[in-house]
């Protein structure tokens, strides 16, 4: 509960319109945060990722000139978040966009990692397809030591242990992987390592949010 600065819970008083990742979410969170707030005094619209109608609430909004929050559900709108089609919307309307912070676990894991923050790509899913997936996965670590650069990306937590061990298969065993799961939660874990040591120390990631990371670059 205390990974949201208190200030941001300050400045949704503001607002009067709240669009949400999970509506359901957001409201038991808020009312965790503060007993007190009154969630009912806002009008509430739900980030469809199936189709752009909330955008035209997010506009009907905008021309009312009312204070408009845009949350997500474990990240930051816009960074492996919905919500970025809407900030867009509001610069093209001359709008005033202000973002909160918050934690971002890309951000996060790439703090926590050691490897190198100068220059980093976030890459988001890797192919489920196990061909797909290995040829990215040698693309994406041949890129990072021509380039000297951290690659970062996800996977679904049920396919947490499949990618581990595809990445144990296809990188080299000097290679870089940094796996930070359930970041600010009680269960934090963090551990940066070659892929030689991943492969002596095998770890259950099944079902646990997780950030992987490779280098293959100097430091």
């Amino acid at each position: 509960m205390d990974s949201i600065p208190s200030m941001i819970l300050e400045k949704l008083k503001y607002c009067q319109v709240i669009f949400a990742e999970n509506e359901r979410t957001v409201r038991r969170y808020l009312k965790k945060l503060d007993p007190g707030f009154n969630i009912d005094l806002y009008e509430w619209h739900a980030i469809e990722k199936e189709s752009d109608r909330h955008e035209s609430f997010f506009k009907a909004a905008l021309r009312e000139k009312k204070n408009i929050a845009i949350v997500s559900e474990a990240g930051c709108p816009g960074i492996a978040d919905p919500g970025q089609s809407l900030v867009r919307i509001a610069h093209e309307s001359d709008c005033i966009v202000h973002p909160l912070t918050g934690p971002i676990s890309p951000m996060l894991a790439l703090m926590a990692s050691g490897m190198n923050g100068q220059h980093f790509e976030f890459v988001g899913y890797l192919p489920i397809d196990d061909a797909a997936r290995a040829r990215q996965i040698k693309e994406l670590e041949a890129e990072s030591a021509r380039k000297n650069s951290t690659k970062i990306f996800i996977e679904t937590p049920y396919r947490n242990n499949r990618l581990l061990e595809a990445l144990l298969q296809h990188c080299a065993g000097s290679t870089r992987l940094c796996i930070a799961s359930c970041l600010t939660g009680q269960s934090e874990k963090i551990i940066s390592k070659p892929v030689s040591w991943w492969k002596d120390h095998k770890t259950d990631l099944h079902k646990q949010p997780a950030i992987f990371l490779i280098y293959a670059g100097k430091n």
